[in-house]
């Protein structure tokens, strides 16, 4: 079957004015392909039933137009990740499980065909020199991918696929990621303009979170959003949208995360949500925190809210910043107001394990108070974990920050569950 899927689909190249594809319609141009294919199929004296031959048709429409036999996973709205492990070994990530597909690519040529059109499409290129790449697929999708001779046993590619319903705090509380009571304190701190930094690991919902918080944003104001790869999914009416951009070929022409930063301090925004910080735009975000531009927000990589202190006194120690670590902790300190942990637990689950307050600086170290957290009570024979989302018992020490902004919050949330 692979052979012939081959034969027809070079047939297929050779009859179908590429050219022309871009303006056909779906349904015109699955009627080209059949129409060859049945020709080929008679010519060739093979014989196939009714259902191999639709089957056959939609793979080659997929080949010719999509990304081949990843397209319908891209489809499947139940899967979130795609991985590839060279042609043969293919998985997906459904409801936090990896699992492997029987889907596979007919070879290592048949993959990096794919890459490259994947690639080729946003004007990248990936090849020995060049082995690997960062793109974005057309429904907004990330796309990474790393090539022999770097990819020893195959190439690897990741997609990351982008959800085009738009999660909400009502739809987070509803799913068991945090509770009604977390929902009514975040609303308050992103209201009155806290500074928030979203911290977790690989695939834990930072940006899903970001996405959630950004909704309490007012429509009046005027955010600007930086990003390696365009995910957030702002619904605000005066939205700026930032993308970076890698060197090309050359090694010229790279716009990075701070370039972008720089130049959004000049255009007046009152919030800037920058999708992940990483490297040296640390300055920036913590100078923009610092100088009046309140309810910024961000998303760092690290285990836990002082584990994300400890991350951003590091990234500004490799920015080349010479600074005592005093003066570096009374920056941080005095610009990011709350850190939201979250975490993909090894069920699969992700939850909102802390929500922690920065209150200021006692003698050189930066005082933290946990107001909220995730309690583990025990697994179930199934792996499911068990626990409860609990108030710490400590009153939040922007209450009256709150209360000025018109958001009295009952004092009963901050009582924990005995």
């Amino acid at each position: 079957m692979g052979e012939l899927k081959q034969a027809l689909h070079k047939r297929l190249l050779d009859n179908l004015n590429l050219a022309a594809l871009e303006q056909a319609s779906e349904a015109n141009l699955k009627a080209e392909i059949a129409a060859i294919s049945t020709e080929a199929l008679e010519e060739m004296s093979v014989v196939l039933p009714k259902e191999d031959r639709a089957t056959l048709n939609q793979e080659l429409y997929d080949e010719v137009m999509g990304l081949g036999p990843l397209e319908p996973l891209l489809k499947d709205e139940t899967v979130n990740d795609i991985l590839v492990n060279g042609p043969n070994r293919i998985f997906v990530e459904r409801s936090g499980k990896l699992t492997l597909t029987d889907i596979t690519f007919k070879d290592e040529r048949h993959l990096l065909r794919i890459i490259d059109k994947i690639v080729s499409a946003v004007g990248r290129r990936v090849d020995e020199s060049n082995p690997y790449c960062d793109a974005r697929l057309a429904d907004g999708s990330r796309f990474n991918c790393m090539v022999p001779p770097v990819a020893v046993d195959g190439s690897l590619v990741s997609i990351r696929k982008f959800k085009k319903e738009k999660l909400g705090i009502p739809d987070l509380v509803r799913f068991g990621a945090f509770t009604e009571e977390m929902g009514l304190y975040l609303q308050a701190a992103v209201s009155c303009r806290l500074n928030v930094i979203v911290s977790g690991g690989t695939g834990s919902g930072k940006t899903t979170t970001l996405n959630a918080l950004s909704s309490f944003i007012d429509n009046t104001e005027r955010v600007l959003t930086i990003e390696d790869t365009a995910e957030l999914q702002l619904q605000q009416v005066h939205v700026g949208r930032m993308e970076s951009r890698p060197a090309n070929v050359e090694g010229k022409g790279a716009v990075t995360q701070r370039d972008c930063l720089r130049n959004a301090l000049r255009m007046r925004p009152d919030r800037i949500i920058v999708g992940e910080t990483r490297g040296e735009e640390v300055i920036d975000m913590l100078q923009a925190m610092n100088t009046g531009h309140d309810g910024s927000m961000t998303t760092i990589h690290a285990n836990s809210a002082r584990d994300g202190i400890s991350r951003l006194e590091n990234m500004v120690a490799m920015a080349g910043i010479e600074m005592p670590l005093k003066a570096v902790r009374s920056q941080i300190a005095s610009a990011v107001n709350l850190i939201v942990q979250a975490s993909r637990l090894q069920d699969g689950s992700r939850r909102m394990v802390s929500i922690t307050e920065i209150t200021g600086m006692e003698g050189e170290v930066i005082s933290m108070q946990e107001v909220f957290r995730f309690e583990r009570l025990g697994v179930e024979p199934n792996g499911k974990i068990i626990g409860r989302f609990n108030a710490t018992g400590v009153r939040s020490h922007y209450s009256d920050r709150f209360r000025q902004w018109g958001y009295d919050l009952p004092a009963s949330i901050y009582e924990p569950i005995i």
